[in-house]
């Protein structure tokens, strides 16, 4: 871990001169937690403060802390890993819709051989909740699940918005992809990447929610879409 940036390219928790020290401590330990929950392999206690940015001594105690609430777990090689109460606490996330997910994300994943991924809507940002990537693939795009990126950019920013009811001034292809029930962009988040998203329908409160598929080629892309349509059906009968 090089960057001491958050995963969605967002600052770092540091604790600036403005937080106050109780909100400086739970941000603190909150980006530590964040630091682990992104590094299945393990990471250490140096990496750990340098995504932080605090002393290392500081970071060996938010570990510990972490650790005690069993959210971590210290390995024997010394670096810090997620643990049982993590995993608890992420499947209570809108009543376990990641793991409910995976199974039919999977299937299209593999089916395609490309990467398909599982978005919400959080405020005015599309939040990554599942990404996955086929089995036998070598080389694929991918990114980090947690991943967060504007809610008017890209085909899943469009297809989220979509689902919600009409705003103004929006974008010409949020009310096509009302009409169509899908959308295709290209090169609005990285370059050269086409996006197919498809909305997942679901009952109120829920938050809106699309499958979405990446690819350079275009190909992939045009030849996957009444999968990746299939698939939302699916899953908007599975979540409800």
């Amino acid at each position: 871990m090089t960057s001491v940036k958050g995963r969605d390219g967002s600052p770092r928790a540091d604790g600036s001169a403005s937080t106050a020290a109780g909100s400086q401590t739970l941000a603190r330990g909150l980006s530590a937690l964040q630091a682990v929950a992104s590094a299945p392999s393990g990471v250490t206690a140096a990496e750990v403060a340098d995504f932080v940015g605090v002393h290392r001594t500081i970071a060996y105690r938010l570990l510990s802390t972490l650790a005690q609430a069993r959210f971590i777990t210290k390995g024997e090689d010394g670096k810090y890993r997620p643990a049982a109460t993590l995993a608890v606490l992420g499947a209570a996330f809108d009543n376990n819709v990641r793991q409910l997910s995976v199974p039919t994300l999977r299937l299209l994943a593999d089916d395609l051989g490309t990467t398909v991924s599982l978005l919400v809507a959080e405020g005015d940002q599309q939040v990554a909740i599942a990404v996955i990537v086929p089995t036998l693939v070598f080389y694929q795009l991918s990114f980090h699940e947690g991943s967060r990126y504007p809610l008017d950019r890209g085909s899943a920013g469009i297809a989220l918005l979509s689902s919600m009811p009409p705003r103004p001034g929006e974008r010409d292809l949020v009310s096509q992809a009302r009409e169509q029930g899908f959308v295709i962009t290209h090169g609005e988040i990285e370059p050269d990447t086409y996006g197919l998203a498809v909305p997942v329908r679901r009952r109120p409160p829920s938050p809106p929610a699309c499958i979405n598929l990446i690819s350079h080629r275009e190909d992939v892309v045009l030849r996957g879409r009444d999968a990746v349509i299939r698939a939302a059906r699916q899953l908007s009968e599975i979540l409800g």
